[in-house]
C-alpha cells in the first residue's frame, strides 16, 4: 500500500483528498504548514507527497527545496497560482508534477498514480552498472550514482534523465523525447523542465568532477552524453 503525504493548510481540502485516496487503496498522512510538512516528508518516508504552494510558516518552495536536500521523494505540487514562472520554479527545484487550482480530485489522482508508475517502473528496472568520465558509475538497479567514492544523491528526474542520457551514448536525445521517457507521455509540462533539469543534473556532476559532465546541448534539438563506455 502506498503511503501519501499531503501537505496543505486547507483542512476540507485534505480532508477530502484523503477520503479520496484511502477509497483508491492508499495509506495517507498530512502536515498543516511547510515546516511540518518538510518533516514529515523525511520522518514518515512516504512513497509520495503532494504539497501546496501556499502555506503557513514555510512556502512550498522552501519545503521542497528541504526536502530535495536529503529525499528524492515524488513531489506533486498544488497552486491556486497558474502563472507559469511558478510552475518553473516548481520544476526548477525538483517537482515531479505540477498541478493548479482549482482542479478535480480525480485528475489530481490521475496525476498521483502516472508519477507513481514512472517511479515504480523506475525502481523495478535493472541493468549493467553504466559508466562515464571523471569516474561517473551509475547502478539502474539500485538506483545509486557515484562519482568516484562521492554519492550525487540524485533526485528521481535527474536519476532518469542521466540514466536515459547514459545508456544513449552519442545519440542525441531531443527534448520531446526526454519529456516523453523521463516525466511521461501525460505530464502537462514543457520542454523548459528539460532544460531545468539538465542545468540542475550538470552541476551536480561538475560539483563532484568537472570530467564527469559528459553532458552536451545540441542546438535547436535537444541533449546528448559523450563519454566513456560502459
Amino acid at each position: 500500500m502506498a503511503r501519501i503525504l499531503i501537505v496543505d493548510d486547507d483542512a476540507e481540502l485534505v480532508t477530502l483528498l484523503g477520503e479520496f485516496l484511502e477509497g483508491e487503496g492508499f495509506a495517507v498522512v498530512s502536515a498543516a504548514d511547510g515546516e511540518r510538512g518538510a518533516r514529515a516528508a523525511l520522518d514518515e518516508r512516504p512513497d509520495l507527497v503532494v504539497l501546496d504552494v501556499m502555506l503557513p510558516a514555510l512556502s512550498g518552495f522552501e519545503a521542497l527545496r528541504r526536502i530535495r536536500e536529503r529525499s528524492a521523494v515524488p513531489v506533486v505540487m498544488l497552486s491556486a497560482r497558474g502563472e507559469e514562472v511558478d510552475r518553473v520554479v516548481g520544476l526548477e527545484i525538483g517537482a515531479d508534477d505540477y498541478v493548479t487550482k482549482p482542479f478535480s480530485v480525480r485528475e489530481l489522482m490521475a496525476r498521483v498514480k502516472a508519477v507513481l508508475r514512472r517511479t515504480q517502473a523506475g525502481e523495478a528496472s535493472a541493468g549493467p552498472i553504466l559508466t562515464g568520465p571523471g569516474d561517473l558509475r551509475l547502478d539502474s538497479e539500485r538506483r545509486e550514482a557515484w562519482v568516484g567514492e562521492t554519492s550525487l544523491n540524485l533526485a528521481r528526474l535527474e536519476f532518469d534523465l542521466l540514466l536515459t542520457l547514459l545508456a544513449n551514448r552519442d545519440r542525441v536525445q531531443t527534448r520531446e523525447h526526454l519529456l516523453e521517457e523521463v516525466w511521461g507521455y501525460d505530464f502537462a509540462g514543457n520542454t523548459r523542465a528539460v532544460d531545468s533539469a539538465v542545468k540542475r543534473l550538470r552541476a551536480r556532476l561538475r560539483a563532484a568532477d568537472p570530467q564527469a559532465d559528459g553532458v552536451q546541448a545540441v542546438r535547436g534539438l535537444g541533449y546528448k552524453f559523450k563519454g566513456n563506455k560502459p
